[in-house]
């Protein structure tokens, strides 16, 4: 009879494994337009430190991110004209194709609002998800450099900001 080669293991055997899986892409941070509902919103500060399109006052062109962000700031012309620009999508007349996220309101002046302005957001609140995004004394003086400020970690995990904000 014969006998196969005689193996000798010396210390533990290991057992086969499954290969590691794959990983997984990164998820790709949706990109967005910063659309202002009035002159002066903060479209262009916003996409620069949060990333995403500045539109302006502009609608998104066929080649900018059809996810719209609509920025105003807390004063009481800026929330009437979000309100007007939550009009146009409510009727259907904003141009084919763009879909709104959210609103974004950025504050006019440090502290709280007055009641009057602050019963204004809760109406659009009631509608529409809202990001609130403080007064950042730097950026009024063009400092961007910072961080964006803790109080929008949401809106930075919106628009793939997060690991910017302090």
């Amino acid at each position: 009879m014969q006998q196969g080669p005689e193996i000798w293991i010396r210390g533990p055997v290991a057992v086969p494994q499954d290969p590691p899986p794959e990983p997984s892409p990164a998820p790709t941070a949706r990109r967005f337009s910063w659309v202002g509902t009035h002159g002066g919103a903060g479209t262009s500060t916003l996409s620069f430190v949060y990333g995403g399109h500045d539109c302006g006052r502009d609608w998104p062109g066929p080649a900018d991110p059809p996810s719209v962000l609509l920025v105003a700031r807390t004063h009481a012309a800026g929330l009437a004209a979000v309100m007007g620009a939550l009009e146009v999508f409510r009727r259907g007349t904003a141009p084919q194709g763009l879909d709104l996220d959210a609103v974004v309101l950025v504050a006019d002046a440090p502290g709280r609002l007055p009641k009057p302005l602050a019963q204004h957001v809760k109406v659009i609140e009631s509608v529409i998800d809202v990001y609130r995004v403080p007064w950042v004394p730097a950026w009024r003086l063009g400092d961007l450099s910072g961080q964006p400020p803790r109080e929008t970690a949401s809106l930075a995990r919106l628009t793939g900001a997060a690991g910017r904000v302090r």
